[in-house]
């Protein structure tokens, strides 16, 4: 008994929580594969797994990351801003975030939090509201309540084979919810184009080029990508810019020039331009307003 009070009573000795912006791992989880690894056969891919029994520290703004987030709270008092709706965390509700969401940790109470960050194959619906919340079910429950108790008695924060298994098993029990909405699967020639489009940003892409990446006519391209993604291409190409750009602006110090250029917009004016037409800000106003402090890194 008294070396699980030990335990919680510092579950945090010498870590630093600096939240998960870029990078799944913020410090104080139980740290599994990087980003970028390639996913197994679920098409899961497990970075962290991490509980702290009385988290104060849920203050970080502008969370914008490449990475999937379940949230769990034993407690109220801790919330998410998502532009202007304000979604609390309550033991009533599992919270699953899909990456690239722009959003706000609020909350100084001490309360016990649980999440895993994780990547995922699957894009939700563009239907689907955004953070999803679900009423936990008693398996999922259990399988908290064994993490907890797991990463708690894991002093050295080394990666067990039970963290990860019973962590594997819970994103596959949430993630299965017949109430989450899922894109099909793409065939294999548009996945093709999207993963080229998505590296390729700062390069030149038009229909033809991208329709003959995917071996089909710029027509039957047209087509096939609208029902798949429920946009054109060029709007597709257009948003995907502006995320990375949205990213370089909260996360690096480079210039709106040098942003403009490395995400493919010929010059800072139109980039300007389109920036504002799907963020409804400005990259500059986007900036001040929500370029994080790290103070974590000071």
């Amino acid at each position: 008994m008294s070396a699980k009070v030990k335990v919680v009573s510092d579950p945090l000795k010498g870590r630093i929580n600096r939240g998960a912006y870029d990078r799944p791992f913020s410090g104080v989880g139980v740290e599994f594969d990087p980003l970028g690894v390639k996913p197994g056969r679920t098409g899961i891919t497990l970075h962290e797994s991490g509980f702290i029994p009385a988290n104060a520290a849920w203050n970080f703004p502008s969370v914008f990351s490449p990475f999937w987030r379940l949230y769990y709270n034993g407690k109220r008092g801790h919330c998410v801003l998502f532009g202007e709706r304000m979604v609390e965390l309550t033991p009533a509700h599992l919270m699953l975030i899909p990456p690239h969401c722009l959003f706000h940790c609020l909350g100084g109470n001490p309360v016990p939090t649980f999440w895993l960050a994780f990547s995922f194959t699957r894009k939700l619906s563009p239907g689907q509201s955004v953070p999803v919340l679900l009423r936990p079910r008693d398996t999922e429950l259990c399988l908290i309540r064994d993490l907890r108790r797991l990463i708690l008695a894991d002093e050295g924060w080394e990666p067990t084979d039970a963290i990860y298994r019973n962590s594997l098993a819970l994103l596959q029990v949430v993630l299965s919810r017949r109430e989450l909405r899922w894109q099909p699967p793409l065939p294999e020639q548009l996945d093709r184009v999207r993963r080229h489009i998505e590296e390729n940003l700062r390069a030149k892409l038009t229909m033809p080029l991208l329709a003959k990446s995917a071996g089909l006519s710029v027509a039957g391209f047209n087509r096939a990508f609208r029902r798949h993604f429920a946009a054109s291409p060029a709007r597709y190409v257009t948003e995907m810019r502006v995320r990375e750009a949205a990213r370089l602006l909260l996360q690096t110090e480079e210039t709106i020039d040098a942003i403009a250029e490395q995400t493919g917009f010929p010059n800072r004016a139109y980039f300007s331009r389109v920036f504002k037409q799907v963020t409804d800000e400005a990259p500059a106003g986007f900036r001040r307003k929500h370029h994080r402090q790290d103070s974590a890194d000071s």
